[in-house]
């Protein structure tokens, strides 16, 4: 068992709930912070050292805590923001309803990001040694691609002996060890406008022409080499009588190797117009690398999983299809173990929830993580 003592689930719930009642969407900085200054106050109070980066681009701040050590840190990356908004939590309240606790974030990833705050909290009260220091990243805009903490968490990354994510367990507790790619694109489309009784000839339909932008793309999805793109949301037009100018799609593509995104990369940007009168303009690139399984990730899943034996839980693995910042930190060569948060379902679904029971035994798998890491 690790030398950590990091409490009972009843009252990590507790205080993980007044987590999940502050809305932390991504688009409302403020927010953010708000729950950016309770980690920071709770942490400062701890004895951690800390570095808080402000916000830029419309997105919250940035926090940095390190626990005292020499060498190469292990880092544990997690996020604040959600992708609920305000008011969320009128139509879909925190809650408890037996095994499970629910409301927006809960899962993804709030619980996580508590239970990596917690436990390094714990070490730093309890002044428990760790092979190597820790370095505590909490971010304000993930789930949009985490624009302006990637630098950040490369850089960290960069310096780091191993990662850890507290990204959500799969209902079974399996953590993850792979992940797809994930490109992100904007395709616009021009035509050219007109009556549609008396000019129709004289007009050129954007949602024609996108709609022939759509099947080419979904002729594009090869799922047996992972590879899929999907349209959405889709725009276009402005009434039944005029021949729409204007139309467009935001594009999602997941890839499982690097050459795979580089090739759909360039089939996307370079989309030609199949309708006469119309223009194709498409934006974007890779915005996640994929994040392989490798030996040194299979060492760190197998030292994580015999952590997992001493505090009572099963540790299966996982390659997923979603991204994380993981997908970054995998990229640099840098050994990184993903899916540590609590298990649970239902990310970014109504029906988000995690199986709360389990917070006492992930906090001490976190925590033993960081206790025995050299």
């Amino acid at each position: 068992m690790p030398q950590t003592d990091v409490g009972r689930s009843e009252d990590l719930l507790a205080e993980l709930a007044a987590w999940v009642q502050m809305e932390t969407p991504t688009t409302d900085p403020a927010a953010v912070n708000l729950l950016m200054d309770v980690a920071e106050a709770e942490l400062a109070r701890a004895g951690a050292a800390l570095t808080r980066i402000p916000g830029r681009d419309g997105f919250g701040d940035n926090l940095i805590a390190r626990t005292p050590g020499a060498g190469a840190p292990i880092v544990v990356a997690g996020h604040l923001d959600t992708v609920w908004s305000h008011g969320t939590l009128s139509a879909m309240p925190y809650q408890v309803n037996g095994e499970k606790a629910h409301g927006p974030g809960i899962y993804d990833m709030k619980a996580g990001s508590f239970l990596a705050f917690h436990a390094v909290r714990c070490i730093l009260r309890q002044s428990v040694p760790t092979p190597r220091p820790i370095v505590l990243l909490l971010t304000p805009d993930e789930e949009v691609g985490s624009p302006t903490s990637r630098a950040l968490i490369e850089r960290e990354a960069h310096r780091a002996a191993a990662v850890l994510i507290p990204e959500p367990a799969a209902q079974s507790g399996a953590c993850v060890t792979s992940r797809r790619g994930v490109g992100r694109f904007t395709l616009r489309v021009e035509g050219v406008g007109a009556h549609a009784g008396g000019s129709f000839q004289d007009g050129a339909s954007a949602i024609v022409e996108l709609s022939h932008q759509i099947l080419a793309l979904h002729a594009m999805v090869d799922l047996d080499d992972g590879i899929t793109l999907n349209a959405a949301p889709v725009w276009g037009g402005t009434r039944s009588n005029v021949i729409p100018s204007e139309a467009g799609c935001e594009i999602d593509l997941r890839v499982n190797s690097i050459a795979d995104g580089e090739r759909l990369k360039a089939a996307i940007l370079g989309l030609k117009p199949r309708t006469p009168g119309c223009r194709v303009i498409v934006e974007g690139g890779m915005n996640r690398p994929p994040y392989p399984e490798s030996p040194a990730i299979l060492s760190l899943y197998e030292r994580a999983r015999a952590v997992a034996d001493h505090v009572g839980i099963k540790l299966p693995r996982q390659h997923r299809g979603g991204g994380s910042d993981g997908n970054f930190t995998a990229a640099l060569g840098v050994p990184t173990l993903d899916g540590l948060g609590c298990p649970g379902a239902g990310a970014h679904a109504a029906h988000e929830h995690i199986l709360w029971q389990h917070l006492d035994r992930r906090a001490a798998l976190m925590a033993g993580l960081l206790e025995t890491l050299e």
